[in-house]
């Protein structure tokens, strides 16, 4: 009974203890030191100093999602998409086996989520979701159902925007993803399965994530990562606050077998922004070029470079012509800040970058023979404006560079007179298959023989371009597209 009773004594003691020392930490001020009592077996006690770091805490930060939950659900929808996939039926079982048959076209149907920024129908999904779609329909929570239009995508980031018909409706309130903190707790909705507005809660694991990409794509990745449940359907859907505001886009998960495995992936919702005022505003992003090529830094590394941490990227390559060159960036630099905000490593450059539009200014910091910098650039954008002339005297054209054809050219090809393509970058040129060395000779069936008579009577085009010319191999090619 007396051992009972001691030992009953020692856990008051230790919990009053523990509890006077939890409460002296909270109340401590921020020195970042504070004392924790050790009692020794002997019953001896000493005091030992205890490192902390200061966290605001209140009420409000303790987790009840019921407010965020209800306050968002109406505001995630179903996506349908269909589309139309071709492929080859065999007429035997020789063109079976063989792989052989007659061209036949079958529909595939797939799904996602989407969120609701704006009460007149704008949705944001993914990339992914509506690829290759024919037809688009949304399902809102009561059931309703609308055909949507793609208003335009983002492969970069993943991130694409759909209408529909309607107003008044539920739509979440955009927050600031640079202000979740490791730890904040957050819920992912969407349809993961079929199983419609489901929500799932989980904290952010990390800031800045980046995932493999072997595909040789240009991404733009800085994930937020959450350990909120994720799977197939749930992509396009809302990742959110406690408060119920929208702080990211689900897009991926990693796994080995496809489904949720421990980690989750969402655009931040202060790239989305930026991207879909883009799309509202132009029908296509404008995206800011830096021009560089980066690297991560080590410790080994940051010794080399004479610089104080890890943090920022090393700049191996500056493009010619480029904003960084104008601005006076050299490789060997080092990066370490935009307007004031760290660098930490490649993708937080990409996601800085990718907030400003081509004409923008920023402040760069960046270190050079061991010595902070300061360099003031103006962002150039990755695909430039119709009509401006470049050095060699070529023209920007839906991405691509045209120039009036030499005489030599004309005469191979015994022409009088034409525009011919010198580069094909990405834009509508691109996408229809207009190769490098076609000799534009017609444009909406008038002739042209210099950039500036293609560019008017583009400009006097009201819904399509249609283009009449050479190849190389001296056939003639037909291309068109709308505007």
């Amino acid at each position: 009974m007396k051992k009972f009773l001691y030992s009953v004594v020692a856990v008051a003691a230790c919990a009053l203890a523990g509890a006077a020392g939890a409460q002296y930490v909270i109340h401590k001020s921020a020195s970042g030191v504070g004392t924790t009592t050790v009692l020794h077996p002997d019953g001896s006690t000493t005091a030992q100093p205890t490192v902390y770091r200061t966290v605001n805490v209140s009420a409000d930060n303790y987790p009840d999602f019921t407010y965020a939950a209800e306050r968002c659900i109406d505001a995630v929808v179903y996506v349908k998409v269909t589309a139309i996939q071709q492929g080859y039926s065999p007429n035997n079982m020789l063109e079976y086996f063989f792989g052989f048959g007659s061209p036949s076209q079958r529909e595939a149907v797939g799904s996602g989520s989407g969120v609701i920024i704006r009460q007149d129908g704008y949705i944001v999904t993914n990339n992914h979701v509506i690829a290759g779609a024919n037809k688009i329909e949304v399902t809102l929570n009561d059931n309703k159902t609308y055909s949507a239009t793609l208003l335009g995508t983002d492969p970069a980031t993943d991130v694409a925007l759909i209408k529909i018909e309607a107003t008044g409706l539920p739509f979440i309130e955009l927050g600031d993803s640079d202000a979740l903190r490791l730890g904040e707790w957050v819920l992912a909705i969407g349809s993961p399965y079929d199983l419609r507005q489901t929500i799932t809660a989980g904290i952010v694991s990390a800031k800045g994530r980046s995932m493999p990409n072997n595909t040789g794509e240009f991404k733009i990745e800085s994930f937020i990562q959450t350990d909120a449940a994720v799977n197939p359907g749930n992509s396009g859907g809302a990742l959110v606050d406690k408060a119920g505001r929208l702080v990211g886009i689900n897009t991926a998960i990693i796994s080995q077998t496809g489904s949720y495995s421990g980690y989750s992936f969402a655009v931040p919702v202060n790239i989305v922004k930026r991207i879909v005022n883009d799309l509202i505003d132009f029908g296509s992003v404008r995206r800011a070029l830096l021009g560089i090529s980066m690297q991560n830094i080590d410790a080994k590394k940051a010794a080399e470079l004479k610089i104080s941490s890890p943090n920022g990227v090393y700049i191996a390559e500056v493009a010619k012509g480029s904003a960084a060159e104008a601005a006076g960036v050299k490789a060997g630099d080092v990066l370490i800040a935009i307007d004031g905000k760290n660098v930490t490593d490649g993708a937080s450059v990409q996601e800085m970058v990718t907030r400003y539009h081509p004409g923008d200014k920023a402040r760069l910091t960046v270190v050079r023979d061991g010595k902070n910098k300061e360099l003031n650039v103006e962002f150039k954008g990755t695909v430039q404006e119709n009509g401006t002339r470049d050095d060699d005297g070529s023209v920007a054209y839906f991405g691509s560079k045209i120039r009036s054809a030499s005489k030599e050219l004309l005469d191979a090809y015994n022409l009088k007179g034409g525009v011919e393509v010198v580069s094909v970058g990405e834009g509508k040129l691109a996408q229809q298959g207009v190769p490098e060395g076609f000799i534009i000779l017609y444009v909406n069936n008038q002739p042209v023989s210099k950039p500036e008579d293609v560019l008017e009577q583009t400009k006097k085009a009201k819904r399509t371009v249609l283009l009449e010319g050479v190849n190389r191999n001296g056939r003639v090619s037909y291309y068109g597209f709308g505007l």
